[in-house]
């Protein structure tokens, strides 16, 4: 994804004054996003933004309420290019290990232009307590749709799966991707490689384990695991 018009200041009043309040607001973000890039999330000011991006603060407080709402909508955006990402893929493929692989995958593709920005923001993200945590109630509406990605992977599957283990595998490939988030992160390889090896050599792993927990032999296990999933979820 390209960055648009926000990489340079607008200083043309009258070029802000036509916007409409779809574009005001995504030059917003887009400027949001490089001043948070460049500066700094701490040392960015919802100031600085207005200024940068051609509107006045009060405008700028209009359509955000502060800094952690331009982050939610980062996220919203980011979702959404996800999904729209894996739309063709997930329509025409049946296999859990390819449906996933891909998802994941898609994932890393289309949030390279970002990596940059996510591992100067990790460490606000990473804070339980801080509202921009992906597990925060402020992040539910990403977290849902990120899950609901999930949902749509196990339901489109072919693979037989213990019934009751599918109820529970959209969350609990959620999680596995915030892991596979934190591993991106700090991955400094070219291109992200190493972060794609880790779901050429995870994903497999989860699918022989999901093809497993249907056997009978195996129904007790993934019967206590599901029960401490439950424990520890409340």
């Amino acid at each position: 994804m390209t960055i648009p018009v926000s990489r340079r200041k607008v200083t043309n009043v009258s070029e802000a004054r036509n916007r409409g309040p779809e574009s005001t607001r995504e030059v917003i973000v887009e400027t949001a996003l490089r001043l948070f890039r460049e500066r700094g999330f701490e040392a960015t000011t919802m100031r600085a933004i207005a200024a940068e991006a051609g509107v006045s603060v009060g405008n700028a407080y209009y359509y955000f309420a502060g800094k952690e709402a331009l982050i939610q909508a980062y996220y919203d955006r980011a979702q959404a290019e996800h999904e729209a990402a894996c739309r063709e893929f997930l329509a025409t493929e049946e296999s859990f290990a390819a449906r996933l692989s891909g998802v994941l995958r898609e994932w890393v593709r289309v949030s390279e232009p970002y990596h940059e920005f996510a591992v100067k923001f990790f460490k606000h993200a990473a804070e339980p307590t801080n509202p921009l945590s992906p597990f925060s109630k402020q992040s539910s509406p990403a977290r849902e749709a990120s899950i609901a990605i999930y949902r749509e992977v196990v339901e489109g599957s072919r693979d037989r799966m213990n019934a009751e283990l599918r109820e529970e595998l959209p969350e609990l490939l959620w999680l596995l991707s915030m892991g596979m988030v934190l591993f991106w992160v700090h991955d400094t390889s070219p291109g992200c490689a190493r972060t794609y090896r880790l779901i050429e050599v995870t994903v497999p792993l989860v699918d022989r384990l999901v093809g497993l927990s249907h056997l009978p032999g195996l129904r007790g296990i993934t019967k206590d695991f599901i029960a401490a999933v439950h424990e520890l979820r409340a």
